[in-house]
This record gives structure tokens, C-alpha cells and sequence, in this order.
């Protein structure tokens, strides 16, 4: 019982804190940028002041689907930030230009989630139905949710591996705003607190993750003692 009060909490947290961000990035999209600069030259001026020139910055469909690709070195922008003029946009431009200077710099934590990746794309397809299974099955094969819980600590694991990649990114990128003067003080401190509200749903999926596994724990304890 204790566990799925625990579940309840951690999806109701991640509601809102997804809410508070998604509202935050309405917020700083409509405050336009003094210097007029737009999230595709913000990243190409970051990528450029740290050296790297082999990474291109292209756009992208949807909303929110800003990623910085390590396979094909890109910085993938939506196209309101990719396009805009906002503190959003170079808050979050910048941010993935973060994840090229990681790259660059061969980042430990990058390393080791982008090693991860391929095992934990091919395990989420099917830990799903492999609990579910294993849950209708455990007095008869035990083993089976034990198998997916092995499967869904991976993902848990990789929660909490993303989590210092990601708020490295964001220090990467203030900083090098700050230093650059690319925004002014107040501008700086919108950008701040964007990035900051970005990094805490990595947080909550990363704490939901947990609680999710040991749900799946505790029912494998309690069914193996019966």
C-alpha cells in the first residue's frame, strides 16, 4: 500500500512539475531577446567559441523535440526555437550546444548513457509485457519478473545517469551566456530559471523511475514468501 501512495505522489509531482515548465517556456518565449539573435545563431556562435565545427544545427518538427544528436553530431532545434527570438530559444539552444561541448570533451556521463541507449531502447519494447507476465505467472515461473525488473532497472539507471548530463548541459550553457554577455542580467536570470525547471522533470521521471521498480520489487518479495 505504502508503495502505491508512493506512485500516486511521484505521478502527481511529475504532473505539475511538467505543467510549471511547459509554463515557463510559454512564459520566456514571448519576451523577445534584446540583441535580436535567434536560437540557431545562439548554438552556432556556442559551438563556434568552443571550437567545434563538425556539429551542424538543423531544425526539426514538433514541440519540445530539441535534442542534440551524438550519432550524426547535430543539434536538433524545434522550429520555434530553431527560428525565435527568445529567451526560451536561447536558453534552450544553448542548453543542447551544451551536450556538443560534452561530446566534444568526451564527458563521462555522456559516455556512459550514450553506451546505454541501445540496450535500453531494445528492453523498453518489452519490459512492459515481460512484468505483466511475469506478475500473472510468478507462482509458476518466478523468474520471469525478475527478468523484467532487472530490464526496468536499466531504464531506472538510465533516469539517474541522464540526470548530471543534463544539468551539466545547463551549467555549459549559462555559463557560456554569461561570459559571452549574450544576455543581459535579467535575461540571464529567465534563462536560468527555464533550464532550471527543465532539469527538475528529469528529476521526477528519474524518482518515478525508482518507485515504479521497487512497486515491482515489493510484489516479487510478497508473492515469493506466499
Amino acid at each position: 500500500m505504502e508503495m502505491i501512495l508512493v506512485g500516486i505522489v511521484a505521478f502527481v509531482l511529475s504532473l505539475l512539475v511538467s505543467w510549471r515548465f511547459k509554463s515557463k517556456v510559454t512564459k520566456y518565449s514571448q519576451i523577445p531577446l534584446r540583441n535580436g539573435m535567434t536560437g540557431k545563431d545562439i548554438a552556432e556562435k556556442m559551438l563556434k567559441d568552443n571550437n567545434i565545427y563538425d556539429v551542424r544545427v538543423i531544425s526539426v518538427e514538433g514541440q519540445l523535440t530539441d535534442h542534440y544528436n551524438p550519432m550524426d553530431k547535430t543539434v536538433n532545434l524545434s522550429a520555434d526555437v530553431y527560428a525565435g527570438h527568445s529567451i526560451t530559444s536561447a536558453a534552450v539552444a544553448a542548453h543542447e550546444c551544451g551536450h556538443a561541448v560534452q561530446h566534444a570533451n568526451a564527458y563521462t556521463w555522456l559516455t556512459l548513457r550514450s553506451k546505454l541507449v541501445p540496450v535500453v531502447s531494445i528492453s523498453s519494447q518489452y519490459v512492459q509485457w515481460i512484468l505483466l507476465a511475469g506478475i500473472f505467472l510468478i507462482n509458476r515461473f518466478p523468474n520471469l519478473l525478475l527478468i523484467g525488473i532487472a530490464l526496468f532497472a536499466l531504464t531506472t539507471l538510465f533516469s539517474f545517469i541522464t540526470l548530471p548530463v543534463e544539468f551539466d548541459a545547463s551549467r555549459r550553457a549559462l555559463a557560456w551566456l554569461d561570459n559571452t554577455h549574450m544576455l543581459e542580467r535579467e535575461e540571464h536570470s529567465n534563462a536560468k530559471d527555464a533550464l532550471k525547471w527543465a532539469a527538475m522533470t528529469y528529476v521526477v521521471a528519474a524518482i518515478a523511475s525508482l518507485a515504479t521498480l521497487l512497486y515491482y520489487v515489493m510484489i516479487y518479495m510478497n508473492r515469493s514468501r506466499d
